[in-house]
């Protein structure tokens, strides 16, 4: 059995029940208070801001040897030292800051004199606000958004493969959890393959610092937050991939983890007080269980669980009813944006997180960037158990989230059912009319990410038994839905397999690594049936990219006969009809009863052929789907 002892507490990490002792915890805070081996100043983040911003206030986090025994000062126009606070870890101070709108970019020194000392300086800079256009400017339902695994995508920098110092050492592409060398370099390398197959936005899972021990290549384990992990590349080398993603008309989204930090962390494994995380007596994961935050009759014990339990022994649970922890959060997640320019935030397992805190956080981070897009991961069971976490439903919440959209895990499902279901009032494609009758439970469903797989589930291809058919009218549906289309990297190419275990649907991209024999990358590369499928998600990509009706248009859906699902999508430039046969033979129906919708259009074009039809009547067939623009 093994203890993990941190200096600001001491936290049970074990699978094993174990005690808990605050007294002996507060002891150990001081005993190894006094043995720090951290610098006089170890560092001060946020590192650097900016005038011009809207709110006025600043709260720095200070790290250093008994840095607390320090008085602190400066003299700098239109910058106000407002309050200086000591917590329980004497190697911290959070130095409250006003900066004026008067006050102009430039550097000054913070001094943290101690008697007769050497007074310890930090040079603080202030930077111009950048007051691009083509900076925050949002994702929304005109966009297709390709998500990436940064180490899983290609390696084009073979230096950063292995970083001294760091917990985790080399690459093994033979094994599926350890580091395969994937960086930021080699995402820049093959934009044009992005473009080209129609992606106008590129959502990375986190590229921040992960420093733990193992299997930490996902990017969920937050090491540092003020870093990008430096197999990835830099904080430079990111703010160069956002500049040139929005040079080529490419718009970046990046993963934010609210909830849980690594625990080889500065401000975990040194923390600056008891309350920085959620404590248990004893080792207490969460039970994941949603229902639990909207339950009206639910036990206070068991949302305290779904809400304050840790996620994993190596992801602590942050305390966001600690204001300290509020304000470390949402000035890093500002930061990001004003230094880099993404244009959207994806936040990591929503429902965990405190309630209150969110709702706060998206007013401040939308004040400071107004069109900035935000979706929360809300992996549900149900269109109302999403619905409850969207903004709009302060009946059911008593406050209004600000949350604009989720990811619609429940379209999801609902596609499957409605790809690999039997026909019944509510089973196969019924299922998935069914969902989308459900709208009226969100402010604003178009603001939905909708998806077919993604890092945490089995791929697409393989749920739906490697059928082609099949696999093509998934895309069909996702390109011509309602919300904001979400691609996994390789879906397009037949990547395949299930999740259990989940390394599995993280496989590499073959072509992103010098020693592939083969690059997918290039249609060379590529078999006939990947090229098929490759070709067929580029023209729904690039069509849905240049017609309004399937970005912004509206939506007119018919309950389903005989198995064909049929749909509209319409604005005052084109109406592209949508049939879908769920049946496992071909099926010809006739149009007279989408009269209303079709109106006096005799002919359509299908979208992938170019073949010109006749409307009259239209034959589909078994599993497959027709996108026809009318004519």
């Amino acid at each position: 059995m093994r203890r993990t002892y941190n200096r600001a507490n001491y936290i049970l990490k074990d699978s094993e029940m174990k005690k808990f002792l605050f007294f002996a915890a507060c002891c150990m805070l001081t005993a190894l208070a006094s043995s720090a081996q951290i610098p006089a100043l170890e560092r001060v983040e946020p590192m650097f801001w900016w005038t011009g911003m809207h709110n006025p206030d600043l709260q720095l986090i200070v790290h250093g040897d008994h840095i607390s025994s320090r008085e602190v000062a400066l003299n700098y126009p239109g910058v106000k030292l407002v309050a200086v606070h000591k917590v329980e870890n004497p190697d911290y101070l959070f130095v409250d800051l006003r900066i004026f709108s008067s006050a102009v970019p430039g550097t000054f020194p913070i001094k943290f004199t101690e008697g007769g000392k050497k007074p310890l300086v930090y040079n603080y800079e202030l930077k111009g606000k950048d007051h691009a256009t083509n900076r925050a400017q949002g994702v929304t339902s005109k966009d297709l958004i390709y998500l990436i695994m940064p180490d899983r995508f290609s390696n084009g920098d073979p230096s950063n493969d292995s970083i001294p110092g760091m917990l985790e050492q080399g690459i093994n592409r033979a094994k599926m959890y350890s580091r395969h060398g994937g960086d930021l370099q080699g995402i820049m390398d093959h934009l044009d393959y992005l473009k080209d197959l129609g992606v106008t936005a590129i959502w990375l899972t986190p590229a921040v610092e992960n420093d733990e021990p193992n299997a930490s290549y996902h990017g969920y384990a937050v090491t540092d937050h003020y870093r990008v992990d430096r197999r990835y590349g830099s904080n430079e080398l990111y703010k160069k991939f956002v500049e040139k993603c929005h040079r080529m008309g490419l718009k970046v989204v990046m993963d934010l983890v609210h909830n849980h930090a690594g625990t080889e962390g500065y401000t975990i494994k040194d923390m600056p007080m008891k309350s920085w995380v959620h404590q248990w007596p004893t080792y207490t994961k969460s039970n994941f269980r949603d229902a639990a935050v909207m339950d009206p009759h639910v036990s206070p014990a068991d949302r305290k669980q779904m809400l304050d339990g840790w996620f994993d022994h190596r992801m602590a649970d942050m305390n966001e009813n600690n204001p300290y922890v509020q304000n470390y959060l949402t000035q890093n997640h500002i930061w990001w944006v004003e230094y880099a320019g993404v244009d959207g935030f994806r936040l990591d397992t929503y429902p965990y997180n405190d309630p209150e805190y969110m709702a706060k956080w998206a007013l401040d981070v939308r004040a400071e960037f107004p069109h900035l897009s935000i979706f929360g991961e809300t992996l549900v069971w149900s269109a109302a158990n999403q619905a409850f976490f969207t903004e709009g439903n302060t009946v059911n919440r008593g406050f209004d989230t600000h949350l604009p959209g989720v990811t619609d895990g429940v379209w999801k499902e609902a596609v499957y059912e409605a790809l690999n279901g039997k026909e019944g009032w509510t089973d196969g494609v019924n299922r998935l009319y069914s969902v989308m009758a459900q709208d009226f439970l969100y402010k604003d469903a178009t603001k939905n990410t909708i998806f077919l797989d993604n890092h945490d589930m089995s791929r697409f291809l393989s749920v739906v038994g490697e059928d082609i058919n099949k696999y093509k009218s998934g895309i069909a549906m996702l390109m011509t839905m309602r919300g904001v289309p979400q691609m996994y990297y390789g879906d397009e190419i037949l990547m395949k397999n299930f999740s259990n275990p989940d390394g599995l649907v993280r496989a590499d991209f073959q072509g992103g690594w010098k020693a592939d024999t083969v690059n997918k990358f290039v249609a060379a590369g590529r078999t006939a049936a990947e090229n098929d499928a490759f070709n067929y998600v580029r023209k729904l990509a690039n069509y849905r990219k240049n017609t309004t009706a399937l970005q912004t248009g509206k939506l007119m859906q018919y309950i389903p006969e005989n198995g064909i699902y049929v749909y509209f999508r319409y604005d005052d430039k084109k109406t592209v009809m949508v049939v879908y046969n769920s049946s496992d033979k071909e099926q010809s129906t006739a149009t007279d009863r989408y009269a209303e919708r079709i109106k006096a259009a005799k002919k359509a074009k299908n979208i992938i052929t170019d073949e010109v039809i006749d409307l009259a009547k239209l034959t589909i067939p078994e599993k497959s789907t027709l996108v026809l623009e009318l004519e």
